[in-house]
């Protein structure tokens, strides 16, 4: 059965599809939605189709909190797959196995709700409205998770309407409309863009600033890139965000620091653009500038000082491994704390970062490699700029202590950041051994600390996992 009939089957009866568009005051907004979806799913003319779908986004505009809650409970209720009609489907399709079963069962198995929700899209401003429709639905999801059905609908709808080849690179520049510098300051999401002084200095010429556009949504950025050119790999934050820093001659740079990567719609989580807006932008920046030989990010370790005061999980940093990986630098912190006990003293210390850095940045930075490597989550690894980025074909390249210090970096990762280093040879490679074996590239210089840390963590045990890391 088609999804039209499938929703034909659900539809009240109308003498015309747009009575059913005529507010009489008093439907519940929910009732009147459900009718609107019944109604969309069964017209066939386009001129109404586009109607009832512009009343629907008006309708759900208007709903309450406690209404919207309703609609969603509707969708994944009334507009799910029929579980008798895929079971027969499947049946017949074992049975007979040909295009025609084939097809049959792949009709029946979409849920009606998808071609709702294409049919929404026709509207003016339809793509928008369901995005927004999605941010709601991921706020309700840890409450109620049986409504991940109706959110897979629109990200399996998401992934190709945003794919790649819709996607419009543009740079963005202090000649960029107005409106869409304003956009840049409300969404940046890592280092917060401190008014309009701010945003013009992170766009003067040794700044580089890239987003994805797409054609269904004029003006309105996806997810944006900020990149630093500089002499040399830049290891602390501040240089990078300071608004009277000296301008660098984009001539004499010869690195690109990639420092911040926000997601503009909240809608779209899920949705891949990164990885494809780095390596784009590494091309853009190669064909301007000659002289620009390294790539690498100056990136925040968001989980760490959470993994790190946890002590219970028995795959994290439970007090035995603390023990061990402390124990070069138990001379010191006994010394500063005057505590026996290392982990005790070393809590301690974190108490106040800033005043003890001296002594913490080394085995900070250690604990940090530590969480990188070896803390997991479902079987990956827990740390998610580290996934993305080792995902992306980068490769580890250095841990710097206390390279933010701003308060927000200090109440992540106590201060730490890390430089991740693409090479344009090698990311196809590191890609397919990170996803495909949970191989991770570290830089030489990380290797000896890496094999320290991996005995420390797992003791003979962990030995074999040795050879699984690229190094």
């Amino acid at each position: 059965m088609s999804t039209e009939k499938a929703g034909a089957q659900r539809a009240p009866v109308f003498r015309n599809a747009l009575d059913v568009c005529k507010d009489d005051g008093l439907k519940a907004r929910p009732v009147r939605a459900q009718e609107l979806c019944c109604a969309l799913l069964s017209g066939r003319g386009e001129a109404s189709g586009e109607a009832l779908a512009c009343e629907l986004i008006r309708v759900y505009q208007t709903m309450k909190p406690a209404q919207r809650v309703a609609f969603f409970e509707m969708l994944a209720r009334d507009f799910a797959p029929d579980p008798r009609r895929v079971s027969q489907a499947a049946k017949d399709y074992f049975e007979k196995p040909c295009h025609e079963t084939f097809f049959k069962l792949w009709s029946t198995v979409e849920p009606p709700r998808q071609e709702l929700f294409r049919r929404i899209n026709v509207a003016p401003g339809g793509t928008q409205a369901l995005i927004d429709l999605r941010a709601d639905l991921i706020n309700l999801l840890s409450q109620r998770p049986h409504l991940a059905e109706v959110d897979f609908d629109l990200k399996h709808l998401f992934a190709s309407w945003f794919n790649r080849g819709f996607l419009r690179l543009e740079r963005i520049d202090w000649r960029t409309p107005a409106e869409i510098l304003e956009k840049l300051i409300r969404y940046e999401a890592v280092h917060e863009i401190n008014g309009w002084t701010d945003l013009r200095r992170r766009l003067a010429e040794d700044r580089r600033c890239f987003a994805f556009f797409h054609p269904a949504l004029p003006g309105e950025p996806l997810i944006f890139v900020e990149v630093a050119l500089t002499r040399g790999v830049a290891r602390t934050l501040q240089p990078l965000l300071d608004p009277e820093a000296p301008i660098l001659p984009s001539e004499q740079a010869d690195t690109a620091i990639f420092y911040s990567i926000s997601n503009c719609l909240a809608g779209l989580r899920g949705i891949s653009f990164g990885s494809f807006l780095i390596k784009q932008v590494m091309a853009e920046l190669k064909a301007e500038l000659r002289g620009v030989r390294h790539y690498l990010t100056l990136s925040p370790l968001p989980g760490f000082a959470a993994a790190l005061r946890e002590r219970a999980d028995p795959h994290g940093f439970t007090h035995r491994r603390l023990l061990r990986l402390l124990s070069d630098y138990a001379s010191q912190i006994r010394h500063r704390t005057g505590m026996r006990n290392v982990v005790e003293g070393f809590d301690r210390l974190l108490a106040d970062p800033l005043a003890n850095k001296r002594v913490l940045a080394a085995p900070l930075a250690r604990l940090a490699l530590a969480y990188l490597t070896q803390v997991k989550r479902d079987g990956q690894i827990a740390d998610p700029v580290a996934s993305f980025h080792l995902a992306n074909g980068a490769r580890l390249e250095r841990i710097n202590p206390f390279a933010n210090t701003k308060l927000y970096g200090l109440q992540s990762s106590f201060g730490l950041m890390v430089n991740y280093r693409y090479v344009s040879s090698e990311l196809e490679q590191n890609h397919e051994a990170f996803v495909t074996e949970g191989v991770i590239a570290l830089s030489p210089w990380l290797e000896r600390e890496y094999r320290k840390i991996a005995m420390m963590w797992g003791g003979d045990e962990n030995l074999s996992s040795l050879a699984r890391v690229k190094l």
